[in-house]
Order: C-alpha cells, then structure tokens, then sequence
C-alpha cells in the first residue's frame, strides 16, 4: 500500500448552525441572558480600572456604573457601562468569534497567578450570544479606551451582521437586545428588577433600571438608587459589623422575622478562595426548617441555591451565601464541575462550622445552651454521616436533662462515675421512674426524637463500654441488694394476673412507697422501636415483636405487705391487678385490651368500696 500523506484541518461551524443551538440550548432558563449581559458590562468596568491602575490607559477614570434601560414601545432592552470598551479589531475578535474568551485574555496578560481575585466574571465567550435567546436582533455600540473611532455591530438571529463606524461619544458599550415576540414579558420593568435583584443584587459597580420615556408620560423624577449592593456584608471585616448587620442582612435575603441562631463569617483565602456569610436559622419545631438556603455566587454573580456538592447534607438547614471566584463552572455557570476543588470546599464548610460551634460551647456556654435544641438534631445526624465533623463536635453535644439543665456527655459520664447513661423519651410518663432515680442522685436526660434513640445506639457501638439505659429499663438502679428471702406469698397474690409474655421479679425498691414497677429490658424495646418503625415504613402487617416485659414487686412497700394478708381471694386478685395496671399506665401507653381490662378491674374495686 502506497503511503499516503497525513492530512491535518481544524473543525469549523458554520453560524447558521450554531445560532440555533445558542438560541433553544445554551442555557436552562431564558431569564439568564439579563446576568449575563450584565456581567460583561460589570467585567468591561473591571478591565478598564484594572488598566487605570497599571497605567496603562490615559483615558480618565470615572465611577464604574451600568445602566439598564427598558424600552416597552420600541421593545428593546439596553445595557450600557461605561468600561474598557472595544476597538474595531475587538469587535471583529471578541463578538464575530463565538467562545473566544476576551475575559480569560485580559487575565493571562495583566493579572497572572491573581485571576481569581480579579473580580472578573466571564471565561467561555459564550454569555453575550444569551441576548439570541430572547432577541432577534442585536446591536453593541461601543468606544475603546483607546481614543479609536467607536463601532456599531448590528448582528440578526441567524448571525449576519454589519459593522459600521460611530453610534457612541462616550469611552464603553451599550448593548440593545431587540426582543422578539415571544418574550414579551421581559418588556415589564417589574420582571426585570426581579431578574437583577436574584442574579446581579452584589455586582461592584452600581446598576441602575429605568424606563424609556418615563419622565415624558408624565411621571415624577425619583431619585437614582441603584438595584443592587456594591458592598455586599461577606466583603467586610467582621470586626466593622455589629449584631445588628448581620442580621438586616439575614433579613433582607430571606424575609425572615425570627433572628437566626447564630452566623459564621467565612473569609478563606489559602488553600481555599471563598467568602461568605452562613447561618444557622431558628426552628419551629423539630426538623421544621430542614431544607435551607445557601446562595452560591460566582465573583459576586448569583448561580445557584443549595449546590448539594458543596453544602453536606446534614448542613442543608444552613442559609446565607457562598461566593467562590475559583468555583469550577460549566459553560451555563448553572452547575459545577466535578473536581477535587468542590469536596475541598465542602469539608471546609464542615469545618467552618464546627469551629463555630465549639467557639460558642466554650466562650459563650449560657447563649449555646440556649439554642442547643434546635441544633442537637443537625449535630447528631452530621456526626453519624461524617466521621470528621463526629471528632470535631462529639464533645460539646448537649443533653438537656429533666431538671432543665444541659450537659455534655463528658461531664454526665464524669459527674456519675460509672458509662452509663439515664435517659427518657417522656418525661411526663415516664415521671415516676425519673423521680425513683433521681432520689438515688442519678441524673435522667431527656432523649425524646427518633434521631436521639438512633444516636445513641450509634455511640454504643463507637464505645463497647458506654451504656444509654431508659429509665424504664429495669430495676438494677432501683433496687437493694437483698439475700435470699422466700416472697412466697407475693408470688401467691400475683400468681395467674399478669398477661402472656409480662415476667414476675421481687425487688426491696429504695423507695418504699412504690408498690411495683412494670421494665422492659433495653435491647428487647428498642427491637420492638425498631419493628414498630419497619411495620411503618412497609406498610405490612408484621406479627408485634415480644415485650419482654418484667413487673417488679416492692418487698418493703406496706401496700404489698398489707395484700398478703387479705383473705378474701377474689379482693386481693382484684387489688394485685391493680398494682400491675398502675405500675403499666406508669411506664406506657396502654393497649386497647389492656385499657378495657384497667377499667373493668377499678369498677369492680370502686364496687368492692361501695359494698
């Protein structure tokens, strides 16, 4: 076979091709040609100060603003700054060659190892053709800082333009979108300032909207305030701000009454490039508030909310924003790329936060007790998904007890002497068992939600030794010890009364004036928790899990004494189920036989009263 030459070429598109694909797919919502557009005039402002500072423009420098006009009757909409501007060459470089990036060659010559603090938006080229989204034709007039003779490119929907000299005095650019037809909603001032206010609300140089002929239908001149905010609060030094403009700014992102809990200024720059301002709102009531609202900006410009790659899931309650001038865009600037750089930024939001927490455990105990409700459920569940933010918290969790203190489980384990932990999932049912245990100095925590009871199962299984005990668990803590004693004629009295699967046990209980108490051993209840949440979630009709359950008799108590002595056989069956009813609507909801049974049992004793 003949060799044959190689033959090398460059792929080429042609627009008539291109221009559609722009026009339906560029990006997922139309609305997004305004920040873009918005952007390049925000970079032209950048540029030229950049180059005032570098003395590499004679041009005077002026107030960086941009100006965008809406225009109902003509159907237009102009964006105008007054920027670097464009040569005639520029305008045949940057606007007739699609996603060639004149930001990207501003940074590679004037700003090097430092472009990521350049505060310059645009990298791919493409953000000017999102005007072809919404408008059939185009016009940019512009004027270099140069001095060079300004231009007019004139460009229609299926990229045929012409480019002609004049069209502005002034140094910058202006860009008119001539709307089609469909995007007539866009031609309503109020839609506009929404666009603004969501993308462009902390862009640095002032944008102003107005309205074509206002002020010749007869409407009063107002004064220029601009739409967004130059100097956004993530930008300042904490050590300028009060309380008080945290939270205005906390209010004016998210309309909120209620002040958040607490807030945490991010201002990294090694090994990570990002600012911010995050905060922790108040719940309502548990898991009230758990989808949050981090606003994620790019140089400023607005991208998303809640990017689940950045913010841990057990973060998620978090509001505030996040702005990343290194953050690895798409062309669409809507979704991120998939680096090493965004799980970098995510542990170090973690961490941002765990800091923060430990600072307020440590400093300013009395305030973080105060809200540590609201933040216990975020804590447990972020230690059970990462085991970083575990070692980093798993010391100032707090454990609010029944006397309304808090503590931690460091200073519980410590202050009993022994790994055990009491606890109760209500401490109004519960009561009775709480009091017995709190008259032997122990000291009860109330662990009342579904995540509590998985949390602590989660730290037993960390600490073989590390024991969590509902109050209701059984009699050990209750209990004297007592040599061998024959309760024969308790046994008799309570001999046939107790239901299928409830054991009998004698106990000398510390408190005499407790007749019985009814047990069920921890593992047993918390299988039967857990079954009962299966049976839930499934939706089948599973045979109920065995209690296990365990009625403890008081030796000592006179009430139980003075049962061994009634003669009557039936009185003293009727007064041992009375004991047993007792001690069961003692330690649980009873089930509908078991409160038919309770009822029937007090009549017939009322009766026996009565008689």
């Amino acid at each position: 076979m003949a060799n044959q030459e190689a033959f090398k070429g460059s792929v080429s598109v042609t627009t008539e091709h291109i221009f559609p694909i722009i026009k339906r797919w560029l990006y997922s919502d139309k609305e997004i040609f305004l920040r873009e557009i918005v952007s390049n005039a925000s970079d032209a402002i950048v540029k030229f100060k950049r180059l005032v500072s570098l003395g590499e423009t004679d041009a005077p420098d002026a107030p960086g603003r941009i100006d965008v006009v809406l225009d109902a009757e003509q159907k237009t909409i102009r964006v105008s700054d007054n920027g670097i501007g464009m040569t005639r060459d520029e305008v045949d470089r940057y606007l007739v060659q699609i996603a060639l990036s004149g930001a990207l060659e501003f940074l590679e010559k004037y700003e090097g190892e430092n472009a990521a603090e350049s505060g310059i938006i645009g990298h791919f080229g493409l953000g000017f053709y999102s005007a072809f989204m919404v408008a059939d034709r185009v016009e940019v007039f512009t004027k270099s800082h140069t001095g060079e003779s300004a231009v007019t490119w004139d460009c229609n929907e299926l990229g045929a333009y012409t480019i002609t000299e004049g069209g502005r005095e002034e140094r910058g650019t202006t860009v008119v979108l001539h709307l089609n037809e469909e995007e007539s909603e866009y031609l309503k001032e109020e839609r506009l300032r929404a666009i603004l206010e969501k993308y462009c609300a902390f862009l640095a140089f002032p944008i102003y909207l107005s309205v074509a002929g206002a002020e010749a239908k007869g409407t009063e001149a107002k004064e220029e305030v601009p739409v967004n905010d130059t100097e956004p609060l993530w930008l300042k030094k904490p050590a300028d701000l009060t309380d008080k403009d945290y939270e205005d700014f906390y209010h004016k992102l998210f309309g909120y009454d209620s002040e958040p809990l607490f807030w945490i200024h991010v201002n990294a720059d090694y090994p990570l490039n990002f600012r911010g301002v995050l905060y922790f709102p108040r719940l309502k009531h548990e898991f009230a508030s758990m989808e949050g609202e981090v606003k994620l900006y790019y140089n400023r410009v607005f991208v998303a909310d809640n990017v689940p790659e950045i913010i841990p899931e057990y973060l998620l309650s978090l509001k505030g924003v996040l702005d990343c001038p290194e953050l690895p865009l798409n062309v669409s600037r809507s979704f991120l790329q998939n680096n090493a750089y965004v799980g970098k930024l995510s542990a170090h939001v973690s961490k941002k936060v765990c800091d923060k927490i430990v600072e307020l455990s440590k400093n300013e105990r009395e305030k973080y007790e105060s809200f540590s409700p609201d933040l216990k459920p975020f804590l447990e569940y972020g230690s059970m998904k990462d085991e970083k933010f575990l070692e980093r918290i798993k010391d100032v969790v707090l454990y609010k007890t029944t006397k309304k203190t808090f503590v931690t489980l460091e200073e519980y384990l410590d202050a009993a002497g022994e790994k055990t932990v009491y606890y109760t999932t209500d401490p109004v049912r519960q009561s009775r068992f709480v009091t017995l245990l709190e008259e032997q100095g122990k000291t009860v925590c109330v662990l009342d939600s579904i995540l509590d009871t998985q949390y602590l199962s989660f730290l037993e299984a960390r600490d073989p030794d590390l024991k969590f005990l509902r109050v209701d668990s059984g009699a050990e803590a209750l209990a004297e010890t007592e040599g061998e004693t024959d309760h024969a004629a308790l046994r008799d009295a309570f001999s046939g009364i107790l239901p299928e699967g409830v054991k009998l046990a004698f106990a000398h209980l510390k408190n005499a004036d407790t007749p019985a108490i009814l047990t069920c051993p921890e593992e047993s209840r918390r299988m039967a928790d857990l079954m009962r949440l299966y049976r839930m979630q499934k939706e089948e009709d599973l045979p109920p899990v065995p209690k296990n359950e365990v009625l403890t008799v008081n030796t000592i108590c006179p009430v139980c004494e003075d049962l061994c002595a009634i003669a009557d056989q039936e009185k003293r069956t009727r007064l041992a189920k009375q004991i047993y009813y007792t001690a069961l609507l003692t330690a649980r909801t009873p089930e509908k036989e078991e409160l038919e049974a309770f009822l029937e049992n007090n009549l017939e004793l009322i009766r026996d009263a009565m008689a």
